[in-house]
């Protein structure tokens, strides 16, 4: 796959640095990489967005930011309020495509969940996988209250015909709890996806060369790691 679409089922799960540890896997390969963030919100003109910090972490890449609005909302919402163009689903398709080729791979990172609004028509990142034709990896919280939002964006991507790449757990404790635990059966079948991956907790503070050890762990062979869900689940049971 050469477009990989990346969409949190909330704020704060730990999206960046999963698209991080995708990217800093493929760019050890000797692969081209671009990371296109859409619309960055809650940041200051000067301030490093999420593809800085992706950058940071990953290494060599192209990064890649359509719109960048100061207020912590929802893209559309914060568009409005400053009164800026909205991005749309079409925009980002067409700066996605145009990286595809001269990149190997291009990850697009969402904001916040799969159906966030991007503009005023309700346009989404699903409408975005969906018209390149590319997966969606869903990046879901470890803990308790992650099922049912990751059922739903589950259900979401298959009512709209968009595939699924599998779910990654964007920050996993040192010391899970009982929830956590459980979750580990429980969110690939809740999903109707594969678990393919579990990102440590405090990986995103890492140096650039140890987060690239970190990430080929944590993320399955399906996005070039070495990460057995089985393996992984058999560690700590429930």
């Amino acid at each position: 796959m050469s477009v990989l679409v990346i969409s949190g089922t909330g704020t704060g799960v730990g999206k960046t640095v999963v698209t991080a540890a995708v990217a800093a896997i493929a760019v050890a390969q000797g692969r081209r990489v671009a990371v296109l963030k859409p619309a960055q919100t809650g940041v200051a003109p000067e301030e490093p967005g999420d593809v800085d910090v992706v950058a940071a972490l990953a290494g060599e890449i192209t990064a890649a930011e359509l719109r960048r609005f100061p207020d912590p909302l929802a893209p559309d919402t914060a568009a409005r309020r400053v009164g800026m163009p909205p991005v749309r689903p079409s925009e980002v398709a067409a700066a996605a495509s145009e990286l595809a080729q001269t990149h190997d791979l291009v990850l697009i990172e969402g904001a916040g969940g799969l159906l966030v609004r991007l503009d005023p028509d309700g346009g989404t990142l699903a409408d975005v996988a969906w018209s390149l034709g590319a997966p969606v990896l869903v990046v879901a919280e470890a803990g308790l209250g992650t099922l049912n939002a990751t059922a739903l964006t589950g259900e979401a991507l298959r009512t709209r015909g968009v595939a699924g790449a599998g779910i990654v757990i964007g920050s996993w404790p040192e010391e899970p709890d009982l929830a956590a635990r459980c979750n580990l059966e429980d969110l690939p079948s809740v999903a109707n996806a594969p678990l393919v991956g579990a990102v440590p907790a405090g990986a995103g503070v890492l140096p650039a060369a140890e987060f690239a050890q970190v990430a080929r762990r944590a993320l399955a062979p399906s996005l070039g790691g070495e990460f057995d869900a089985k393996e992984f689940t058999g560690r700590f049971p429930a």
